[in-house]
């Protein structure tokens, strides 16, 4: 036998000459025909102040494109029920492989979906007590809170031959697990109908106490009023029983009100359509306050909110039902499983233990299975998303985050890089948007944007590695070691805000005292109970402003100046200049371009191929009609206003003949916030998640309440913002606000003057107040996880 000892000789094969992502010529939103070279297999950080681009280069082209190619790989049958995607608008992009995009979205905030929904470990607890419950209930559908249990028989037609045709007695049955009281919701909605009407009243008299539900004009009133199933002129309180039954629970009918076809309802389904069914947070501030007062919602009496039938309950596994195992913390459920040792399921509970301890490896091992989606944060549900990737064997793929640390206390950040460090070793090519130093550190690659925001961002300013970052003189390079120092002095509260016997989720009877006056900074690990203190014990009041991070809900219509109210001084001051109607100047109203209907594009549908948008030759992209137009207000209409930057128009309507003390109140606010580049008409949906929220913020600025409630504001702020931040955080507190901030960066931490620190731990483990005082106090007392990173950030 002989051993070959030739090699070949290293010459470079010609498939690893392709190990760069190519982009050139990019020009979605912002870009400035940017061109980057990639390296594949590395990590990748992309950097930059919020709104320079970051977001359109990664995600609106590289992982965009990616997703588009491999659509296109379907037969046209089968892209016709898949998302149609346009092409970024980009010259070469070069060397792309499949992308996993795990953003930052909001889970559904459907009532149904929960933390095991969304991942794979429900549907295994299911099919394992379906083989292992006793008693023995069913298929895995029995145990499901979202499937029902259905029994139906009767006659069916079966056709054989040539007009042969015979019936069939058939009988159909499916087992569900839903609670049929709450439907798998877990919670019953009661709405107090005192708040819907004054039953001393008559219709006719004025009963109803609905926003918008006038007597003399509202059409849905006269429905009621005219319908003849009540007598509009008997207070409501006088009503037979079968009147008050079809009055609030009426079947949909076909009424004539004044020669007019309608349909009338019942007033709890109208409701139930009408103001249940639409997002609060889209709503208007009075229609909000009357739904919240109007509409209670308790836990299910029937299944005691575990959304299951008393079936699916009644089954077991030992001692545990599949309800009590989804209430389990997942590092609880766990151990659980890793305990059951049945030959007969043995690979699906070796998967279910790799999904559940998935969970604990990336620190969310506090969370239980049915703990509902839309409640997470943005960071949590971009780590529930992760779960599936973990244990992929796929390599040479290309993963893309956005700020995957976010709403990481600094004691889980280091293991969220480990994360991102072990995807990149399996030979995958990591791409990850980010603001925080200890992230940008690890990467193999740094791809700076800028150098400002908006139209001044766009272009590429530094690309290399963290060392010359460092030594580069871009924003991220001088403020890469920033570091906030300890206050000298700290302000002094004018009050407290009481808590007592706070039990909400994991807190411990809770009693804590929050300081009122001052700048107060709420921390804590991750699933430390933070949230749970602010948002679910602080008494909310007409004198509580909360801006958390839910989504702003609006269409590509809405922009920054309808979003916050800004365009209604504007167009009344137009209307006033002119002597004309102010809807004149609503491209979504009298005002529109006849052609596109106030779009500033025609959008062409292609079937299973993207649509194309192209812009309306009529109004060039303007939006209004042209005699609008012809309208002015300190010499520009109403379409060059809107193109208008938020510095721009802050100085323009702050003088002469277009002066507007209102709008430039909202301008201020939106100056204040770090907005100023914005455009006044530019669409929601090109924004990026920082500045929607800093939007919401400058929004709620003008409400006239004492205490704001602010959750992680520096989420998707550049190192060079977050100063700017504790100014404005500084100029409320002076204002006579009181301020209290949800928050993992130490900054803020050190630039508080009092600290509330939960822990110690996540889940079971924490919900208690570890540490109360000052920022010095807690550098100086070191027990905590907080007060060690702070003493370690400040010292650095």
């Amino acid at each position: 036998m002989t051993t070959r000892t030739d090699r070949q000789s290293p010459t470079l094969h010609a498939s690893d000459s392709h190990d760069l992502i190519r982009v050139h010529g990019a020009r979605v939103n912002n870009l400035k025909d940017v061109s980057v070279e990639i390296p594949k297999r590395r990590l990748t950080v992309f950097t930059g102040v919020s709104g320079s681009g970051k977001s359109s280069l990664v995600f609106s082209t590289i992982a965009a494109e990616s997703q588009r190619m491999i659509n296109e790989t379907y037969s046209t049958f089968v892209q016709g029920f898949m998302p149609t995607l346009a092409r970024p608008e980009v010259d070469v992009l070069e060397g792309l492989t499949t992308a996993i995009t795990v953003d930052q979205q909001r889970m559904g905030a459907d009532p149904r979906s929960t933390v095991g929904t969304a991942t794979d470990a429900n549907a295994m607890l299911r099919i394992l007590f379906s083989r292992l419950g006793k008693p023995h209930i069913g298929p895995p559908s029995a145990y499901s809170f979202n499937t029902a249990s259905v029994r139906a028989s009767g006659g069916i037609t079966v056709e054989r031959g040539a007009a042969k045709t015979r019936t069939v007695k058939a009988t159909f049955n499916r087992t569900g697990g839903m609670c049929t009281r709450c439907e798998g919701r877990g919670s019953v909605s009661d709405i107090d109908l005192t708040q819907l009407y004054d039953d001393s009243k008559s219709l006719a008299e004025g009963a109803f106490t609905i926003p918008g539900w006038k007597s003399d004009s509202q059409w849905t009133v006269q429905v009621y009023a005219q319908s003849g199933f009540v007598d509009p002129d008997k207070p409501i309180r006088a009503y037979t029983k079968k009147e008050l039954q079809a009055f609030l629970y009426g079947e949909p009918v076909k009424v004539k009100v004044n020669g007019v076809n309608l349909t009338y309802e019942g007033l709890i389904p109208k409701i139930q359509k009408s103001f249940l069914s639409k997002d609060k947070e889209a709503m208007q501030p009075h229609i909000r306050a009357f739904v919240e007062r109007a509409v209670t919602f308790t836990t299910c009496p029937e299944c005691d909110g575990t959304r299951l039938s008393e079936g699916a309950r009644s089954s077991k596994i030992g001692r545990i039902s599949i309800a009590d195992a989804c209430a389990m913390e997942i590092r609880n459920l766990a151990e659980w499983v890793r305990g059951l040792d049945e030959p007969s399921v043995a690979p699906l509970l070796t998967a279910l233990q790799q999904t559940l301890d998935s969970f604990e490896e990336i620190g969310l091992g506090y969370l239980s299975l049915d703990r509902p989606a839309g409640t997470l944060s943005g960071g949590e549900a971009q780590r529930v998303k992760m779960v599936r990737h973990l244990g992929s064997s796929l390599t040479d793929i290309t993963y893309v985050f956005d700020e995957p640390t976010i709403g990481l206390h600094p004691h889980d950040i280091q293991r969220m890089n480990n994360l991102l460090l072990r995807l990149r070793d399996k030979g995958n090519t990591v791409l990850v948007v980010e603001h925080k130093p200890e992230t940008i550190a690890i990467a193999d690659h740094i791809v700076d944007l800028g150098p400002g925001a908006g139209s001044e961002g766009g272009t590429v300013c530094f690309e290399g590695t963290v060392e010359g970052l460092r030594a580069g003189d871009t924003v991220t390079g001088r403020h890469f070691d920033d570091r906030a120092t300890l206050k000298e002095s700290v302000r002094k509260p004018t009050g407290a805000l009481e808590i007592r016997g706070a039990s909400a989720h994991n807190l411990r009877d809770v009693d804590v005292d929050i300081p009122l006056g001052v700048l107060t900074v709420v921390t804590g690990v991750a699933g430390s109970g933070k949230s749970s203190l602010v948002h679910g014990s602080v008494p909310a009041g007409e004198n509580v402003v909360s801006v958390d991070q839910s989504p702003i809900k609006g269409s590509r219509r809405s922009n920054p100046a309808t979003y916050t109210g800004l365009l209604d001084p504007i167009r009344k001051a137009f209307a006033k200049a002119n002597g004309v109607k102010p809807a004149l100047f609503s491209a979504n109203s009298e005002g529109a371009c006849p052609t596109c209907n106030g779009a500033g594009v025609i959008f062409t549908d292609l079937g299973m191929m993207a649509g194309t948008s192209t812009t309306c030759e009529d109004c060039e992209g303007k939006r209004f009609d042209s005699s609008v137009l012809e309208y002015h207000l300190g010499g520009r209409d109403i379409s060059e206003v809107l193109a208008m930057s938020v510095a721009e128009a802050e100085e323009f309507f702050g003088a002469g003949e277009a002066r507007t003390p209102a709008a430039h109140r909202v301008l201020g606010h939106l100056a204040d916030v770090g907005l100023g580049y914005l455009r006044l008409g530019q669409p929601l949906t090109t924004l990026s998640g920082g500045e929607r929220q800093r939007l919401k913020l400058a929004t709620h600025m003008t409400e006239k309440g004492g205490v704001y409630v602010l959750d992680e504001p520096t989420a998707g702020l550049h190192l060079a913002d977050v100063r700017q931040l504790l100014g404005l955080l500084d100029r409320l507190v002076d204002s006579g606000k009181s301020v209290i901030v949800v928050e993992h960066h130490q900054a803020v931490m050190a630039h508080a003057d009092w600290i509330i620190d939960l822990g110690p731990g996540a889940g079971h483990d924490g919900g208690r107040i570890v540490f109360e005082g000052t920022p010095a106090d807690l550098v100086a007392d070191g027990s905590t996880l907080t007060g060690e990173h702070l003493a370690a950030y400040v010292d650095a």
